[in-house]
């Protein structure tokens, strides 16, 4: 009986370790491809920071030439949601307010839902892919904020919804699946 709840146990902890390394190659993926977007854009240089531990942006693209910085937060997922950590947003804001000499600073929320949805374990429909690119508002209180698939943006306090309007940034380069919110 032991063996048999420990082998239980065993496999799901493969599955959980299986999942968890989906989920990061996906961020890892989106954080690639924001880069090489940039870099594809005369004037524009962007930089993949590292891992989530490391208290960096997930990207810093910058152009020398219309003096603009960016920090970027990316998101990826099958789900209907998704969400960026109040901690993310204002580690964003603190790298942003260290380089004054820029005249626009931004922090950009980059949200990819993918072409599959999640309705199960290991069960997925058909969709449409879509991106969205919010700019935070640096004179809202930082919080959790949620980007929904179709592009709406909310709080999230307590486990409670609250309004949030994020404007839509239109990035410098080209996406066939960046859409706007209606």
């Amino acid at each position: 009986m032991i063996s048999k709840d420990l082998n239980e146990y065993e496999k799901i902890k493969k599955i959980n370790k299986k999942i968890a390394r989906t989920r990061r190659q996906r961020g890892y993926n989106w954080e690639d491809t924001l880069v090489k977007r940039f870099n594809s854009v005369k004037s524009w240089k962007a930089f993949r920071l590292g891992s989530p531990s490391v208290a960096l942006p997930d990207v810093l693209t910058v152009n020398n030439v219309e003096s603009t910085i960016f920090t970027i937060e990316a998101k990826s997922g099958t789900g209907t949601t998704l969400q960026v950590p109040f901690d993310q947003i204002e580690r964003c804001l603190n790298w942003i307010d260290n380089f004054q000499i820029y005249q626009k600073r931004e922090v950009i929320l980059a949200f990819k839902f993918l072409s599959k949805k999640r309705i199960g374990t290991g069960k997925y429909e058909k969709r449409e892919l879509h991106e969205f690119y919010k700019v935070w508002d640096k004179k809202k209180k930082v919080i959790d904020c949620v980007c929904t698939y179709d592009g709406k943006t909310y709080a999230l306090k307590n486990g409670k919804q609250k309004k949030l309007v994020l404007k839509d940034f239109l990035m410098p380069f080209k996406s066939k699946y960046q859409l706007f919110y209606k």
